[in-house]
């Protein structure tokens, strides 16, 4: 990290976190902030459910809502972008503050409640970025107020379908009262029908992950991965935010929300590990939760992932821990003699399970 970097980063630490947030998603925005472009190596190259990644390091949703940085972020060096979450309607979210950092423990809770700009204007933002350097996905959220949430994924992918690469339905919020019990086997199956059914319709019909949330008993992850595959998503993303606060330090550790970052990185690869294990590897999964380095990337995808994504850790290291973590993997992969990030893939799931 450069002394301006940890300049930026300080002064950003000392307004509330929304705030911060919003100033560095200007700076992106403005070129305030040096960008190596897309990191592209050999080693790295890989696909994921028919997408070609230049490297496997994506920008998790949650951060570009609004599809309002693009151009700047694809070229912050990940080799995929999910922006998001998108809803039918513009929805302000929850009241604030709803994000809170907790900076011992290299975490943050958020309970933002899906705020969001909806999904014309966020589609129109998507339509006249092209072409895209890198593939861009949108995460599919569900108005608050809606009479029929399983419907809204459907609406949302019709919407902006063809203005990306690929779709994330996320019934894992915690933020939304209600949305976790979509996951449950019955009322999931048919939310899924109905969004594979969307994405039939569409020209170029796109591939279509499932976010689940880190929180499930053995029994409900079992549910859910029959499910996801009988519908025929194309991968499971794992995983969301966690309700647990084990072992947090920090002051802010009993706000409600969703927490990410660190202390999330071995729930959510536990999970990571058992759904490669239910899949037997037949699904791409992408890992996400509590990264902080090429070490735990590595780690993700030796526990089952094609690739992974992060965000909390950028407020804590800046972007420009995304080509690190890029180039400290392919280094990983040399060392341990894999080609390919796909051979890599689920060699060490046993060590999670």
């Amino acid at each position: 990290m450069s002394a301006t970097e940890r300049l930026g980063l300080s002064l950003l630490h000392r307004l509330d976190p929304e705030t911060a947030h919003g100033l560095s998603l200007l700076a992106l925005r403005f070129g305030l902030v040096p960008l190596p472009g897309c990191v592209s190596l050999p080693r790295l190259g890989t696909h994921v459910a028919g997408l070609a990644l230049p490297n496997p390091v994506g920008l998790a949703a949650g951060y570009d809502k609004n599809a309002a940085a693009l151009a700047a972020l694809s070229r912050a060096g990940f080799g995929f972008l999910e922006v998001g979450a998108a809803t039918p309607l513009a929805q302000p979210g929850n009241d604030r503050p709803r994000i809170f950092r907790l900076t011992e423990d290299r975490a943050a809770i958020n309970r933002f409640g899906f705020n969001n700009d909806g999904m014309e204007a966020i589609g129109r933002r998507l339509a006249a970025f092209h072409p895209r350097p890198v593939p861009i996905g949108l995460n599919l959220g569900a108005n608050k107020t809606s009479a029929n949430r399983a419907a809204d994924f459907a609406t949302v992918l019709v919407q902006c379908g063809p203005h990306v690469d690929f779709a994330t339905i996320n019934v894992s919020s915690p933020n939304t009262e209600g949305l976790r019990n979509l996951q449950g086997r019955t009322l999931l199956a048919a939310l899924l029908q109905q969004a594979m059914e969307a994405r039939l319709t569409l020209a170029r019909p796109i591939p279509v992950f499932l976010k689940i949330a880190p929180d499930l008993s053995p029994g409900e992850l079992e549910d859910i991965v029959d499910v996801a595959v009988s519908a025929g998503v194309s991968g499971i993303i794992a995983t969301n935010t966690t309700l647990s606060r084990e072992g947090l330090k920090s002051a802010n550790r009993d706000q409600p929300g969703g927490l990410s970052g660190k202390p999330l990185f071995e729930k959510s690869t536990r999970v990571l590990a058992r759904v490669s294990k239910l899949t037997n590897g037949t699904l791409p999964l992408i890992g996400v939760g509590g990264i902080n380095s090429a070490e735990d990337a590595y780690q993700k995808i030796r526990a089952g992932a094609s690739a992974v994504q992060l965000y909390t850790a950028m407020v804590y290291q800046g972007p420009s821990l995304i080509p690190r973590i890029a180039t400290g993997l392919d280094a990983l992969l040399a060392r341990d003699g894999f080609a390919s990030v796909s051979l890599a893939v689920g060699t060490g799931r046993s060590d999670w399970l």
